[in-house]
């Protein structure tokens, strides 16, 4: 099935579940508040509101020779799942500044990646304080979600393209 071409209505259904992992996307935080965990994203201006998906079965490890179509449609959108969360969201954490004794880490929204979730499903965070190390360098900061207050490695964070 790796080599299949998708009819028409399947490649028109992983264009759409692809636009909808682009259109959720946080992009900036809708207000300064604390307390406030929402995000403006794509959709928003679209919809006027979030979107929001359900939970979804992991295909990622199932031989692609034994899924169905709906299977295959779905996992082609985690596979690109998988390759915008590497290529896109570690693009935004790099690092380079590092070297300089200069810190991209700031107080905001973030994302807070969960490697038994879909990005979609990643919950949002604020960077509420941080703790740099000896060197002055930032790695772990402390986070609230809706479920409480975290102490987080930076790595464990996706930075949204947002400037403060």
């Amino acid at each position: 099935m790796k080599d299949t071409l998708l009819t028409f209505e399947q490649f028109n259904t992983v264009v759409i579940e692809i636009e909808t992992v682009l259109n959720s996307r946080p992009l900036t935080p809708v207000s300064q508040n604390p307390e406030d965990l929402m995000a403006l994203t794509p959709s928003h201006f679209l919809i006027g509101d979030s979107l929001y998906s359900v939970p979804e079965p992991d295909f990622t490890t199932t031989p692609t020779n034994r899924l169905s179509v709906w299977q295959h449609v779905q996992k082609i959108k985690r596979d690109f799942w998988n390759r915008w969360h590497k290529e896109y969201l570690n693009e935004l954490n790099q690092r380079s500044k590092w070297k300089s004794q200069e810190n991209n880490i700031q107080i905001g929204l973030v994302l807070v990646k969960e490697d038994n979730m879909p990005p979609l499903r990643w919950p949002l965070g604020r960077i509420v304080e941080l703790h740099p190390g000896s060197d002055n360098v930032i790695r772990v900061v402390t986070i609230k979600t809706v479920t409480g207050l975290y102490k987080r490695n930076v790595r464990a964070l996706a930075l949204l393209p947002i400037e403060y």
